[in-house]
């Protein structure tokens, strides 16, 4: 594929999305879709109150629109030679799916924006929303010709068979999270994503899927785009819906791979930031029942990190939120750089 058209796709949506910003943001202002803060969270982050969200919304349409003029670009270019058909389907898929989850995120923002409170959907209503789309996902990629239940570590293989699925599905739930887990100071999550996507469109391309390449790059473009208003101080957050798409299409494109090892090694850092949140929530449990058993005394557990996600700890430890996002996204360039290098030599 040529170069000029991933360039291409990633300048337009880029520019796309920042132009979308300056429409869009004025427009959450006026009907008063504001951010409202937690309680519990860093006392400075009250200054955000009242910030737009579903800022998702610029990269969401500026990576659906400048991917399919991209893969049509390519089609007409005289560059394609895999069975059209499947290229077509595979990156509606990808899509679609990426697209309905962002639309669990609206939901939660827009419950968020009409009561005022920072708690939207139930965790129970996003499990069971999020387990349909990941089964059907699943599906679809079975269908386009993914029928392997194999686990694939890069190096080795390991077949599980029907076990596979069920494994899968909890494996995206808890993948497309962790990127949700992971917005939660200006910047941060765009600037990761923009890298992880960078990687898995060199990753893709290297591996003949052009139609998935050319989507990881939009939306690697679009996060650019985003980050226009998004470096701190925010002008606007991209929301439940813009991180639930990007959590959505992460686990797509990575899937699409069929390279599980590779899905964990680039998005080390989302899984990071979700595992101090397991790690929190855990021994606080643990050491809340055995202060309990001791003293009668219930809620007086303890806390491993001053606040999870982990970006949290830090920014309660001193560092400012540029130096937080600045830090996360160097670790996040040096893992997905290893996953390209692997991939590179490995083919």
């Amino acid at each position: 594929m040529s170069n000029w058209i991933s360039i291409g796709v990633a300048l337009g949506s880029f520019v796309l999305a920042a132009i979308i910003g300056l429409v869009l943001i004025p427009f959450l202002k006026k009907i008063h879709f504001g951010q409202t803060i937690l309680e519990e969270g860093p006392k400075w982050h009250k200054s955000k109150q009242g910030t737009p969200i579903m800022g998702g919304f610029m990269f969401i349409i500026s990576s659906i629109v400048t991917a399919a003029a991209g893969y049509v670009f390519f089609l007409y270019s005289g560059d394609a030679s895999e069975d059209t058909k499947t290229g077509v389907l595979r990156l509606a898929a990808c899509m679609v799916f990426s697209i309905l989850f962002a639309g669990i995120g609206f939901m939660d923002d827009y419950i968020k924006a009409v009561k005022k409170q920072n708690l939207g959907l139930t965790s129970t209503q996003k499990m069971i929303f999020q387990f349909i789309l990941c089964a059907g996902f699943l599906a679809a990629l079975y269908f386009l010709g993914d029928i392997s239940t194999e686990i694939n570590l890069m190096f080795f293989k390991f077949d599980i068979g029907l076990f596979y699925y069920p494994l899968m599905i909890i494996f995206m739930i808890y993948i497309s999270n962790a990127v949700n887990l992971t917005d939660g100071v200006d910047g941060l999550c765009g600037s990761i994503t923009f890298i992880t996507m960078l990687a898995f469109s060199l990753i893709c391309l290297f591996l003949c899927l052009y139609d998935t390449s050319i989507y990881a790059m939009a939306i690697a473009g679009g996060c650019l785009g985003f980050l226009v208003w998004n470096l701190h101080p925010a002008k606007c957050f991209m929301g439940d819906t813009g991180s639930m798409y990007l959590g959505g299409s992460f686990v797509a494109i990575g899937l699409v791979t069929h390279n599980h090892l590779l899905i964990v090694l680039i998005g080390l850092v989302y899984i990071l930031e979700a595992l101090s949140v397991v790690i929190q929530v855990s021994y606080f449990k643990i050491t809340a029942r055995q202060h309990y058993k001791k003293t009668g005394e219930k809620g007086k557990g303890k806390r491993i990190f001053k606040m999870s996600p982990i970006h949290h700890h830090f920014e309660l430890s001193g560092f400012s939120e540029y130096k937080i996002v600045i830090t996360f996204s160097l670790a996040a360039l040096i893992v997905s750089a290893l996953g390209v290098l692997a991939v590179f030599y490995k083919i």
